[in-house]
């Protein structure tokens, strides 16, 4: 078998056999493909597209092209939840511990955050001593006491596409719905999980800017995913606007622990609903959503979704304290108000430019060697749909550095534009596929 015959097959419109991907994939991985053959292949298949048989197998090639986390020892059904990221995206911290007092048992693998904030372990740290970088045998015995561990990526977990995604970036082959849903879908695969829900978000601070593309990838995940064995569902949220207020590390799980006191707001809430009852069916704990949906309030309103965060905290190192009084959490030595210089509605936030904001101020990743400030962001008071007065305040601004915060400032007021008539809030679950 040779890589410039499967190249010209794929350019001339052929359909590559099963063998032939896994060919192609381990000679890659292993190094024996050069980097410019495997241009010319991404790029055939960005104009030639790939069959569903084709997309599953590339799938399942990547996910065994490294270790495949073994969760057997693992009593009851493993659920895993993904999302493929946004402003504000902090779900995890409230989700996690909401499905887990349900009973459900929550082995994740995350990563850090490369762009305006931090990613979920990021996050974590904020609570003092907090670590993932706990053994595999640490990772099980935990979900198996209390229901839930969330570890760093600590395996080699897929190298095959961190290879190609790296390719890709650089070539210009992101932008092609079989590549990307087997990017995320192999690393799920070799996770280990039994079941996995999906959170694709839409719009302005979303990859998939536009909703028809959000649903074309999320139906091709599930399908690759049912046809590995897995049990899947997926939802299709709104990302036009950040989820929630908060935006930055720290502020992200202050809002979390808000939202398991039964505080938080009213789009995060609906999100964690949604893709709880999700997993709590998928984990065999309830037969519909009404039953799910009134378990995971249950857990809220008697304070144990609450109290399986500060466990989840402590079995990793950190300080639990900080869960029930967050005035323990890192927080910024300047806090001020942004007010507007407009008057009307809210009528658009250009959602990648709070992230922006959030990123200038030191709350996320330019390089992956760059440092997080844990404390700085933004809480926003005005969305989508709300009046706003002149010189009323449309954020709280946390910083470290005037400079920082002068930058922020400007380029936050440059997000929101104004509209002098009533503006519709848009549906924030756009759908569910099961």
């Amino acid at each position: 078998m040779r890589m410039y015959d499967l190249i010209m097959k794929k350019r001339n419109g052929g359909v590559l056999e099963g063998d032939e991907i896994d060919y192609m994939i381990s000679e890659y991985t292993a190094g024996n493909i050069p980097d410019y053959q495997m241009s010319a292949m991404m790029m055939a298949v960005y104009f030639n597209g790939m069959t569903e048989k084709e997309t599953a197998d590339l799938t399942m090639a990547m996910a065994h092209s490294g270790d495949m986390l073994d969760l057997s020892a693992i009593e009851g059904v493993k659920v895993d939840k993904h999302s493929t990221g946004g402003v504000g995206d902090k779900t995890s911290i409230a989700l996690a511990p909401m499905v887990a007092a349900c009973g459900v048992k929550i082995a994740k693998m995350s990563g850090r955050g490369l762009g305006h904030t931090g990613g979920t372990i990021d996050k974590l740290e904020s609570f003092s001593g907090f670590s993932t970088g706990i053994t595999s045998e640490h990772f099980i015995n935990q979900v198996n006491e209390i229901g839930i561990s969330i570890m760093g990526q600590t395996l080699d977990l897929a190298p095959a596409d961190k290879k190609l995604y790296a390719l890709r970036d650089v070539t210009a082959t992101v932008d092609n719905m079989s590549l990307i849903a087997s990017s995320i879908m192999s690393k799920k695969l070799a996770s280990g999980a039994d079941a996995i829900v999906l959170d694709v978000k839409t719009g302005s601070g979303a990859f998939m800017k536009n909703e028809e593309d959000a649903f074309t990838l999320a139906k091709e995940m599930v399908k690759l995913g049912k046809h590995a064995g897995r049990n899947m569902a997926a939802i299709v949220s709104d990302m036009d606007q950040p989820l929630g207020f908060a935006v930055g590390n720290a502020l992200e799980v202050k809002e979390a622990i808000e939202t398991l006191r039964g505080k938080g707001p009213s789009d995060f809430v609906e999100l964690c609903m949604t893709l709880g009852a999700q997993m709590i069916i998928a984990g065999g704990m309830a037969k519909n959503v009404e039953q799910a949906t009134a378990m995971l309030r249950d857990v809220i309103a008697d304070g144990t979704a609450l109290d399986k965060l500060a466990a989840f905290v402590e079995a990793q190192g950190g300080d639990a304290t900080a869960v029930y009084d967050t005035s323990l959490l890192p927080e910024a030595s300047i806090i001020e108000e942004i007010v507007s210089e407009k008057e009307g509605y809210v009528e658009k936030i250009i959602c990648d430019e709070i992230g922006i904001c959030s990123l200038i101020l030191g709350g996320g990743r330019e390089t992956k060697e760059s440092e997080i400030d844990l404390a700085v962001g933004l809480v926003l008071h005005k969305k989508v749909g709300d009046y706003v007065k002149m010189g009323e305040s449309l954020a709280t601004i946390h910083a470290n550095d005037l400079n920082k915060l002068a930058q922020a400032k400007e380029r936050f007021l440059k997000a929101y534009s104004f509209s002098d008539k009533p503006v519709e809030r848009s549906e924030f679950i756009k759908g569910i596929l099961v």
